[in-house]
Parts: C-alpha cells; sequence; structure tokens
C-alpha cells in the first residue's frame, strides 16, 4: 500500500476584515461619534454616516463558519477603515486605534489557527506611530501593518503614506521584519468632487492605491527597506494599467524625478505584492503579466460586498478568479496553490524560514 504523504495545500485568505460586535465597542466611541455597531447588527455607524452591514460574516463566529463553508484554513485580519484615525483630536485617535489594534490582537491570540491580524498607526504623528509599532509588535506579537494609501497631517494637509517624512515608520518595520498592507480610504475627504455613485470605491480608491505605489517605487522603498514587504489592496489595479505612462513620464521629463528611482525598477520586485481582487480575469491577467505570479497573494476583501463573496447574480464564490484564471491558462494549478499559500507567506513571514514554519503550524494547530 503507498502511502500519499503530499503536504496539504493551505488556503489562506491574504484580505479579510473582521467587525467587533457591538458589544465589544467601548462607549466612547459612540459618544465621541468615531464608530459603532447598532445592537441589531445592521449598520456601523459613524457621526453623520452608515453603512449596512451585508454579511452575518463580518463577525467572529459567523467569519468562522463562512471559512469553514469555503474550505479557508486562515485569514489575514486588516484593520477597519473606518479607523485611520484622520480628523480627529489626537487623544480621540489614539484611543481608538489603539482599541481596534487591542481588539484585532486579541482575535488572533484567541484564533492564532485561524487568523493573523494586523495593527494600524496615524502617520501624522510619526513619534506616537512609532511607539505604538513597537507596543503591537513586542507586546501583542503582531506582525502587520497596516497604512492608509492617504492620511491627514498635523495642518490639515492630506499627503500620499510614502512621504519621505514617515521613514521613521518604515525604518521600525525593516526593523522588526513587518509586512505592511497598504489599503485606501477616504477620498472623499480630500478629492473635490460629490460622493455619488459610489464612485470612490469603484474609481478613486483604485487610483489611491496606484499614487501610492508611484511614491513606494520612486523613493525606492522596496530597496531601502530590504526586510519590509508590502502588499497592495485591491491588486494596486490601475497602478497595473498606468505602468507604461509612469516610465514615460520618467523618462520624458527627468528634470521632474531628480534623485529618484525609475519604475522600471520596481516592476516585479519581490519585496512588492498584490492581492488577487480585481475582479475579472483580463486585470488578474495584466497584474500578473507585469508583476509575475510570484507577487500576487489571495486576497477575497470579504464580507463587503465588493469582496469575492458568493453571489448569484454574478455566479461568484471564493477564489473563482483563480479557478477562472486556470481554465483560461493565465496560471497553472500550481500557481494557483502558491497565490493561495506560499506567497501569502512570504509577504507575512518574508525569508525568514522559522517564522514560516511557525505560522504554518500555527495554521495547523
Amino acid at each position: 500500500m503507498t502511502v500519499n504523504m503530499e503536504k496539504r495545500k493551505l488556503r489562506i485568505n491574504g484580505h479579510s476584515h473582521l467587525l467587533p460586535y457591538p458589544e465589544e465597542i467601548p462607549q466612547f466611541m459612540k459618544d465621541k461619534g468615531i464608530f459603532w455597531v447598532d445592537k441589531d447588527r445592521k449598520f456601523m455607524l459613524q457621526k453623520d454616516w452608515n453603512r449596512p452591514i451585508t454579511d452575518s460574516s463580518f463577525f467572529l463566529d459567523e467569519k468562522l463558519a463562512w471559512m469553514e463553508r469555503f474550505k479557508i484554513d486562515h485569514a489575514v485580519v486588516l484593520n477597519l477603515s473606518q479607523l485611520y484615525g484622520n480628523g480627529l483630536r489626537v487623544e480621540e485617535m489614539k484611543q481608538a486605534l489603539r482599541f481596534q489594534n487591542d481588539f484585532n490582537a486579541k482575535i488572533q491570540r484567541e484564533n492564532p489557527s485561524k487568523f493573523t491580524c494586523g495593527f494600524v498607526v496615524h502617520p501624522g504623528f510619526v513619534r506616537g506611530a512609532c511607539w505604538e509599532i513597537e507596543r503591537c509588535v513586542e507586546e501583542l506579537g503582531m506582525q502587520l501593518l497596516c497604512l492608509p494609501t492617504h492620511y491627514m497631517d498635523t495642518i490639515g494637509t492630506w499627503r500620499c503614506i510614502f512621504d519621505e517624512e514617515n521613514e521613521p515608520i518604515f525604518e521600525l518595520a525593516n526593523k522588526y521584519n513587518l509586512a505592511v498592507e497598504i489599503h485606501p480610504y477616504d477620498g472623499e475627504k480630500f478629492i473635490k468632487l460629490e460622493n455619488t455613485s459610489w464612485r470612490f470605491h469603484l474609481i478613486w480608491m483604485l487610483a489611491q492605491c496606484a499614487d501610492a505605489y508611484h511614491f513606494l517605487t520612486l523613493n525606492g522603498y522596496q530597496d531601502k527597506f530590504p526586510n519590509m514587504r508590502t502588499c497592495f489592496a485591491h491588486g494596486g489595479q490601475l497602478a497595473q494599467i498606468n505602468l507604461g505612462r509612469r516610465i514615460q513620464g520618467f523618462d520624458g521629463r527627468p528634470d521632474l524625478f531628480e534623485g529618484k528611482s525609475h519604475p522600471r525598477k520596481a516592476v516585479g520586485h519581490k519585496n512588492i505584492f498584490f492581492d488577487t481582487l480585481v475582479h475579472d480575469t483580463g486585470g488578474l491577467q495584466l497584474l500578473i503579466k507585469n508583476q509575475g505570479s510570484k507577487q500576487v497573494l489571495m486576497g477575497l476583501d470579504d464580507p463587503y460586498p465588493l469582496g469575492e463573496m458568493e453571489s448569484e447574480k454574478q455566479s461568484s464564490y471564493p477564489g473563482k478568479i483563480l479557478d477562472l484564471a486556470v481554465e483560461r491558462n493565465i496560471i497553472n494549478e500550481t500557481e494557483r496553490d502558491a497565490i493561495w499559500e506560499d506567497n501569502v507567506i512570504q509577504w507575512l513571514c518574508g525569508d525568514d524560514n522559522e517564522a514560516k514554519q511557525k505560522l504554518v503550524n500555527r495554521i495547523l494547530g
């Protein structure tokens, strides 16, 4: 009798979100209008803002059941975009972000086989951000730093995350061998257009990611901070189709890019990753053609309606885009398995083989 000793392929979702249950959110968050969930779990709310909770898997027990149903072994939980802290008073911002980070740390600590959770800092206050990175890594055991594409500084100016003033944050990420997630939000606060027809989620979020990628690569941070591995949400989708324009601009107007790194140097770089959430195989094919399949990792963005969720209207299910990509010979089955497992682990752990084995052991329980 022959025994199949081949290791089971893991399915790791590199882009997931989780809401606290209403009773887990401190009262000050509601009193200050920062963020809360109504007691019936129908809406997430901020002052003058609300959004329907479109799937029960926004919450822990329901998320675990959803993962079981779709055979997802592990999920990387990002911070909630509503808790980047832009525009809040300093003390309120600190308390809100600390709540988010402590909540995510608790989820990871109590469900180690199911979740790796990220923590968030506000780059407008670099020294405080560095203290919080040290706390989250050294005290809470977290290894994923979540950052917004753009943030509001202390004088109310909106800036890109890869502004040179934020290099102390990236130096710490490099020191601690951190994975970094770059995610867009708050576009309607600084892009002067009416917030209609979901334009900020459908168009401008992708432009925000492209803008952040632009400055990461111009500053050469993928080489300057070799132990920091950056993943762009939503496939960094507009960054893919925009690549040729950026290269031509750099070559055509070198006077505008003195001291900057050429965009070509970053293409396919081992420290720059993108998730699969581009919604169609044409977009995925361009992403893989540009960057190589090793730089692409599974991202479902569950349970948001723009995530890869089960949907009768779209005949969709988690993982469909990769299955279609195999059918259409965009990738092979080995590459699909790597996007689900190896590439996510590489992003999270880098070249630290001990950390990789520790993560796999944690997932396997």
